[in-house]
């Protein structure tokens, strides 16, 4: 009797720690509001390059980071809850260390997202010209008139219409993942061009201003 007295307490006391670690096992696996440290650091620089977000990069979660968060968030067709989880940490392009990962996806962060840039804004164009968009993108990262990431540039505020409309968030097929890999690898259809667009969808004037170097499928790409 007294064995099993003593067996019973001891899996109470096993139940109780797992009911007081779990907790903190679910917070670790997001950046809400309270949080601090590195990881809020680089959330509030990629914020604030972005143009969500005004504050100071103190690596404190407070009230302004959480409602540049839902911003970002509510541009990008992600849930919107000012809580920095995997997929709004992906949507990032962020690797947090207190970040659970549930991605399955077959390639590289950033292969992936210039795969789904291409996908949401060249699906139905020619394989070159899938390339190409993904070729402008790796311009602009190289260019000093843009920012020097994969991700800062796709998610620079107002550069592409996927992104202004939630379309980014769309699952690439393989050739989109196939074209993002040829661009990377160095294929540029489009001889350095930092630009596109699709002259029967565009009136914008500037971007109709600027020298066509190549014309590939519905777009015509320009310096």
């Amino acid at each position: 009797m007294r064995k099993a007295l003593r067996t019973g307490k001891l899996l109470v006391a096993a139940l109780l720690i797992v009911c007081a670690v779990l907790p903190l096992l679910s917070a670790e696996a997001a950046l809400k509001r309270g949080s601090s440290g590195e990881d809020v650091s680089a959330v509030q620089k990629r914020l604030k390059q972005w143009g969500y977000y005004a504050g100071s990069v103190d690596g404190i979660f407070g009230y302004a980071t959480e409602r540049a968060v839902r911003w970002f968030q509510e541009k990008n067709g992600l849930t919107v809850d000012g809580v920095v989880g995997p997929q709004t940490a992906a949507a990032m392009g962020l690797n947090l260390k207190s970040t659970v990962s549930v991605s399955t996806k077959p390639a590289s962060g950033d292969v992936y997202l210039l795969a789904q840039c291409i996908y949401s804004e060249s699906r139905g164009e020619p394989y070159k010209g899938q390339v190409a968009v993904g070729a402008v993108v790796l311009n602009r990262v190289k260019s000093s008139a843009f920012p020097n990431s994969i991700s800062g540039v796709i998610y620079q505020k107002g550069a592409f219409s996927a992104v202004d409309d939630g379309q980014i968030n769309l699952t690439p097929n393989d050739s989109a993942l196939k074209a993002a890999k040829d661009a990377m690898n160095g294929w540029d259809p489009t001889g350095g061009c930092l630009y596109y667009y699709n002259p029967a969808k565009t009136t914008n004037r500037w971007i109709r201003s600027r020298p066509i170097v190549v014309r590939i499928g519905s777009h015509v790409f320009c310096k």
